[in-house]
C-alpha cells in the first residue's frame, strides 16, 4: 500500500510531521481530518536512496555551526535575480553553488542541488538543510511553488533579510562602542590596581604615614585584584554560565526574556527590535500567501522570545476559536507575573531589582498602536500591509532609540571613567602631599 508523508496543525498549534499508509490520496486525507489535524501538505512519501555517486554529492567541507544571516541574505538576493533573469532553478543553484566559498552555505546548496536532482520540490529539498533554511524561508518557497510566484516571493524574502540584518547591525554597531570602551577601561583600572597601587603601598609603609579612607580603600581594592585577580574573568564567566544553564529550560528560558523585556531602557530597545522583526515576518507570510495559523505558527518559533511565543500561540488558538487578531493581541500582550524574571531581577539587580520588576509589571509588550493598526487592517483587508507599517515604524523606533542611548551612555562613561581616574589620583596623592609636606617642614623643625 503506498504511503504518504504529510505535514499538518493539531488542534493546539503544533506542527505535525507523519507518514500514513492508505489506497488513495483522497483517503489519506480523509483520515487525516479524522484525526483532527489541518493538512498543509501531502505527497507520496518516497524513501531516500543513497546518492553518493551522483554529480554534486562530492565536494563538501566538515563544518560547525549554521549559515550566518548576512550571507544568507545575499544568497537570497542573486537567487532572486537568477530567477527574475529567467534561468531554470536548478541551474541558478548550481551557479551560487560553484560561487560560494566551502562552508555550511556550500554544504546545504550541495546537498539542495542533488535533492532537485532526484526528483523533489525546491521546498522540500531546502526543508532538508536546516542549518542553512529556517522554517520561515521554507514556508515562503513553499507558498511561491503553490502559487507559481517564485521570483516574487524571493524578493520578498531578500527584502525582508536585508531589512533584518540593517536592524540587527543597526543595534551591534551601536553596542560596540560602550563595549570597547568598558573593556579597554577594566583593562587599564586592573593594571592600575595590579601593578601601580602595590608600589605607593611599599612607599607609604616605609614612611609610616597614616592613610586616609580614600586611599586605604584603593589599597584594599588593589590586594583584592592582586590576590583574586583570576576572579576578573570567571565572575563574568560564571554569570554567563549561570545564564546559559537556566536558560536550557523552558521556565528560565522565560523568566530571562522578561527580564530582558522589562529591563529600564535596554528594554524597550530590545522590545521595539522583536515587535519589529515579528510583524515583518507575519507580514512577510500573510503576503506570500501562507495561512493565518501557519504564518502565526511560524512567527512564533522565528521570534527568538519566549514571552513573544507564549502571545503568539495564544493569538493562534483565539484565532482557531473564532476570534480575531486584534482582540486576543491586546489582550495577551501583559506578560503574565513570572518569579524566574524576579529572581533575575533581584541577582542583577541588588536591592531595588525586585521594586524595578513591580513598576514595570503592567507594561504591554505591544502598544496600542500596534493593536489598532492590526485591526484596521482586518477589517479592511490589508492586513499585510499595515504590519509592514508597524514593522517600518518600530524600525525607526529602534534607530531613534538607539541614537538616544548612545547620547546617554557617552556621558555616562566619560563622568564613570573620569570619577574612577580622580578617585585613584586623589587616594594616591593625598598620603603623597601629607610626605612632601612633613619633609619640607623637618629641617627648619
Amino acid at each position: 500500500m503506498p504511503q504518504f508523508k504529510f505535514e499538518a496543525i493539531d488542534q493546539k498549534g503544533n506542527e505535525i510531521n507523519d507518514i500514513i499508509e492508505a489506497a488513495t490520496e483522497d483517503e489519506a486525507l480523509a483520515t487525516i481530518r479524522h484525526m483532527r489535524y489541518q493538512v498543509t501538505k501531502i505527497s507520496i512519501y518516497k524513501e531516500r536512496k543513497a546518492k553518493s555517486g551522483k554529480a554534486g554529492a562530492t565536494g563538501k567541507t566538515r563544518t560547525f555551526g549554521g549559515v550566518r544571516s548576512k550571507q544568507l541574505a545575499i544568497f537570497t538576493r542573486q537567487l532572486s535575480i537568477l530567477q527574475d533573469a529567467g534561468l531554470p532553478i536548478l541551474r541558478s543553484l548550481n551557479i551560487l553553488m560553484t560561487q560560494a566559498k566551502p562552508g555550511p552555505l556550500k554544504n546545504a546548496l550541495i546537498d539542495v542541488t542533488t535533492e532537485i536532482e532526484s526528483g523533489s520540490s525546491l521546498s522540500e529539498a531546502m526543508s532538508k538543510a536546516p542549518k542553512a533554511f529556517n522554517r520561515l524561508f521554507v514556508n515562503m518557497i513553499k507558498a511561491g511553488e503553490a502559487g507559481g510566484a517564485l521570483e516574487t516571493i524571493l524578493q520578498r524574502l531578500a527584502e525582508f533579510l536585508e531589512r533584518s540584518e540593517a536592524l540587527k547591525s543597526r543595534v551591534k554597531s551601536a553596542l560596540t562602542y560602550p563595549i570597547c570602551v568598558v573593556g579597554f577601561a577594566v583593562g587599564i583600572l586592573a593594571f592600575i590596581m595590579y601593578f601601580i597601587v602595590p608600589k605607593f603601598e611599599t612607599i607609604f609603609t616605609e614612611f609610616g604615614l597614616k592613610l586616609p579612607m580614600m586611599t586605604l580603600l584603593l589599597i584594599a581594592i588593589s590586594k583584592f585584584v592582586v590576590n583574586f585577580f583570576y576572579l576578573i574573568p570567571l565572575i563574568p564567566f560564571s554569570i554567563w554560565l549561570m545564564v546559559k544553564l537556566t536558560t536550557g529550560f523552558d521556565y528560565g528560558r522565560f523568566g530571562w526574556h522578561l527580564f530582558m523585556l522589562k529591563l529600564p531602557v535596554f528594554g524597550t530597545l530590545i522590545e521595539k527590535t522583536t515587535v519589529a522583526r515579528t510583524t515583518r515576518t507575519l507580514g512577510t507570510l500573510v503576503t506570500s500567501g501562507v495561512p493565518i495559523l501557519e504564518a502565526l505558527h511560524i512567527t512564533k518559533e522565528t521570534s527568538n522570545n519566549a514571552v513573544f511565543e507564549l502571545m503568539y500561540q495564544r493569538i493562534l488558538e483565539a484565532i482557531r476559536d473564532g476570534d480575531t487578531i486584534a482582540n486576543p493581541m491586546k489582550m495577551y500582550s501583559k506578560p503574565p507575573f513570572h518569579f524566574g524574571a524576579l529572581a533575575y531581577f533581584t541577582f542583577f539587580i541588588p536591592g531595588v531589582g525586585a521594586l524595578v520588576y513591580a513598576t514595570r509589571l503592567n507594561a504591554r509588550i505591544l502598544d496600542d498602536m500596534v493593536v489598532n493598526m492590526v485591526d484596521v487592517g482586518e477589517e479592511t483587508g490589508e492586513l499585510d500591509t499595515m504590519l509592514y507599517k508597524i514593522a517600518d515604524t518600530y524600525d525607526q523606533e529602534v534607530e531613534a532609540a538607539t541614537n538616544a542611548l548612545m547620547s546617554i551612555i557617552e556621558p555616562l562613561l566619560v563622568m564613570f571613567l573620569g570619577g574612577m581616574v580622580g578617585f585613584i589620583v586623589i587616594a594616591l596623592f593625598l598620603p603623597l602631599i601629607s610626605l612632601i609636606t612633613n619633609l619640607s617642614g623637618s629641617p627648619g623643625s
